[in-house]
């Protein structure tokens, strides 16, 4: 299977993809941004455009052990089918603990940690909050993962840094308020994975690793349970048949690390 989208939860495409079938998988899941804390324990927040992010009406506020759950059962999956996982998360107060909770459950795959730095951050919502400037993207290996040698990486010794300094760009639709930057998938693509590979997202939203991949000569395979969003990607990847293959990255200097 190449070059489709599926309208459908990405764990009933993954049940249908064959062990290794995939190079790479590129996503940005929902981060669950409507659970919240009230004394001390967890409430689902009223859903509100401006907490929710990825889908006008997805409430976004699973219970940690079903969030928790959720994206193990993905993750799992896509080590399954996929080469290497790129999987971008922001620290949320509906996430946090799920996050944490999977590094140490899924250590023996988890191969390395990008820290995405967007260059600046929303001032928190409450008092005696960090705010976020960051993300990370947890990459996960089921082959080799004790290992910190990427065996196709694309990029020359000492040429890449953990940490990528890639602004967050005001690029978004009414109705998806988290597209992830084209840049970050570019800097993805151009230095794990070579031409004619075939690169998944689980969850696509509207559709930028498919244009990416597409833009770069890789094949795209992606699952989206937003029918409206699935149109949104399937005409930018019919309208952008072209687009620059890489964008020159800023990386921090080696010597402030």
């Amino acid at each position: 299977m190449k070059n489709k989208i599926f309208n459908e939860c990405c764990l009933e495409t993954l049940r249908k993809l064959k062990n290794n079938s995939i190079n790479c998988s590129i996503t940005s899941p929902p981060y669950n941004m409507n659970l919240r804390i009230r004394n001390g324990k967890y409430c689902s927040r009223q859903i509100v455009k401006e907490i929710s992010t990825k889908y006008e009406n997805f409430a976004d506020n699973l219970d940690i052990e079903t969030y928790n759950k959720f994206h193990t059962d993905v993750l799992i999956e896509l080590m399954r089918v996929s080469d290497l996982v790129f999987y971008n998360i922001q620290i949320v107060t509906g996430s946090k603990r799920s996050v944490f909770k999977m590094i140490g459950d899924l250590a023996d795959y988890l191969k390395d940690i990008i820290v995405w730095d967007k260059g600046h951050a929303e001032p928190s919502i409450g008092s005696g909050i960090l705010n976020k400037r960051t993300e990370l993207i947890l990459v996960f290996a089921k082959d080799n993962a004790i290992s910190r040698r990427f065996d196709n990486a694309q990029f020359e010794r000492g040429g890449l840094n953990d940490l990528w300094y890639i602004p967050a760009k005001k690029v978004q639709t009414e109705k998806h308020k988290a597209i992830f930057p084209t840049k970050l998938v570019q800097t993805i693509i151009k230095n794990f994975t070579k031409e004619n590979d075939i690169i998944y997202d689980p969850f696509m939203g509207t559709g930028t690793t498919a244009v990416v991949a597409k833009s770069m000569n890789r094949f795209y395979l992606g699952s989206e349970i937003s029918k409206e969003y699935c149109d949104i990607a399937n005409k930018k990847i019919k309208d952008k048949t072209s687009m620059p293959l890489f964008e020159t990255q800023n990386y921090y200097p080696l010597s402030l690390f």
